[in-house]
């Protein structure tokens, strides 16, 4: 295989974790999906003293974007950074958060077609008045047969085409839950590297989350004035927003109710809130009432984006949560909610990010002679330039000739004009830029033929561009795994995984340098 992968650069050192008192809850072993792989990474997450490094995403169609994966190879090369360095066992885990209910990220897929044109799939919108039901409890239904024929019929031709197939087929069923298939799609692909998928929706974990759900809600007020004064904080250091809305009596519980899961917001009293909102739905509970149903049916309490990372400090032995660029901001608000609930603070470390550069990628950056920078700055067009550079030298030359003419004779003008008359320095400085937009005009249309002459190379080009910025994005926030996988098969994960663990050995702090 002769895949490039370029790493984004970060410009600072990663954080390097603590040790803590380790050792998986018996009980949560259960929430641990089963795949061929896993067991020595089970076994040893059974064992007393077993510290964790996780990450985790909502679902998404397909598996989700590319850096799904990456995020998942990131936890599992700090885990091992941090398992050589301290001598004791660390293992990766990725938490699915099946409770998210944000459909319309969730219901999206995008990859490369085998001739490098992009394609979108989707399955059909939900009811804006349906209740936001969570992923785990949202069926792919029929309705996923489309886009799953369509992505299969992409899967370009090699000896791993069959078998990337046979795993889509496996997961994604019309009887399984958007987050069920995700999450055993991911366990399967994952398990071969030492990663462990945790159901976040399983009972296990709901039971065990429950208590500090309730000690949240406990603490509402509080915890809403310590984000308050934490945000302040954050401006007055000019860190800016963090992104997330709290305040106003927002919890950051969020509750299953009629219209689905739904933020509880509390009312009355000062100290301690007196009932419990559902925002959308109107619902009110009482906290006597929450507490019964977090005994009775704790899978109906789900954390918000600040309050999950306490809970799974709080139930999981994890030494460092590996996030995203817009998690590493939002977690900056989170030490107080720590403080206040008694949780020590796992240290947020950022994932690895990178582009793979395919080699029909790499062959038109050398044809062209362009750095891949080139195709991944916004700003750039290079198909305008390349165009350009096939003028002929004399048309340049005369174009910026006549450019300089016009301005220098139109200021010969204008100052004559003032002289004469000074209302017809307006009209002369019209007629200046008439004339020059018609070298601009002249300029356009010779380029214009010349596309016409080089579209071969031209589509080459946008090919090139759409797979490494697929719709003006990163590539790992677009494309799926799946059309890679089954044009390079598993090897296409062990290089990425050498990649990132490379870049967690070099860039974490306090790493040995290598010899």
């Amino acid at each position: 295989m002769s895949l490039r992968i370029e790493v984004t650069p970060l410009g600072a050192a990663v954080p390097t974790p603590s040790p803590r008192e380790g050792g998986l809850a018996p009980a949560l072993l259960e929430a641990l999906v089963r795949a061929p792989g896993t067991e020595a990474a089970l076994a040893r997450l059974a064992e007393p003293g077993t510290l964790v490094v996780t990450t985790g995403q909502q679902p998404g169609l397909f598996t989700g974007p590319l850096y799904t994966i990456h995020k998942a190879l990131s936890a599992a090369a700090l885990a091992r950074v941090l398992e050589r360095r301290w001598e004791r066992p660390v293992v990766p885990i990725f938490w699915s958060a099946g409770d998210d209910h944000d459909y319309a990220e969730a219901s999206a897929a995008a990859w490369l077609a085998p001739d490098g044109a992009l394609r979108h799939a989707e399955l059909p919108p939900r009811d804006p008045a349906a209740p936001q039901l969570p992923m785990y409890r949202e069926p792919l239904g029929t309705a996923v047969e489309e886009p799953l024929a369509r992505l299969l019929a992409d899967l370009p031709p090699s000896e791993f085409r069959d078998g990337t197939a046979e795993w889509l087929r496996r997961h994604y069923r019309p009887e399984a839950s958007i987050a069920g298939a995700y999450t055993g799609a991911l366990a399967e692909l994952l398990a071969p590297l030492g990663i462990v998928v945790l159901d976040s929706t399983h009972r296990a974990v709901k039971a065990a989350a429950a208590p500090h759900l309730l000690a949240a809600l406990r603490r509402a007020r509080e915890l809403d004035a310590r984000l308050a004064a934490q945000a302040d904080v954050l401006r007055a250091e000019g860190a800016g927003d963090a992104g997330i809305a709290f305040g106003d009596g927002a919890t950051l519980v969020m509750l299953e109710a009629a219209q689905g899961r739904d933020r509880l917001v509390a009312e009355g009293g000062r100290e301690e809130a007196s009932r419990f909102v559902a925002r959308r739905s109107g619902e009110a509970f009482t906290l006597a009432e929450l507490e019964r149903l977090a005994a009775e049916a704790p899978e109906r309490l789900s954390a918000n984006v600040l309050l999950r990372p306490v809970v799974e400090s709080a139930i999981l032995p994890t030494v460092a949560y590996v996030a995203g660029p817009g998690e590493l901001r939002y977690l900056r608000l989170t030490p107080p909610i720590y403080e206040a609930l008694g949780v020590a603070r796992q240290t947020p470390v950022p994932r690895w990010s990178g582009v793979v550069v395919e080699p029909r990628v790499a062959r038109v950056l050398e044809k062209f002679g362009l750095g891949l920078d080139a195709l991944l700055d916004p700003a750039s067009d290079v198909e305008r330039e390349l165009v350009r550079s096939q003028l002929p030298e004399a048309a340049l030359e005369a174009l910026e000739a006549l450019r300089v003419a016009l301005d220098r004779g139109y200021a010969v003008l204008g100052e004559a004009a003032v002289g004469i008359d000074p209302t017809l320095a307006r009209p002369i400085e019209s007629f200046r830029t008439q004339a020059l937009q018609g070298t601009r005009d002249a300029e356009r249309k010779l380029v214009q033929h010349l596309k016409r002459r080089q579209e071969t190379e031209l589509q080459q080009l946008a090919r090139a561009r759409t797979a490494v910025r697929p719709d003006g994005k990163p590539q790992e926030r677009v494309l799926t795994i799946a059309p890679w996988l089954a044009r390079y098969g598993p090897g296409l994960l062990d290089e990425l995984a050498q990649a990132v663990h490379g870049w967690y050995a070099g860039a974490l702090e306090g790493a040995p340098t290598p010899a």
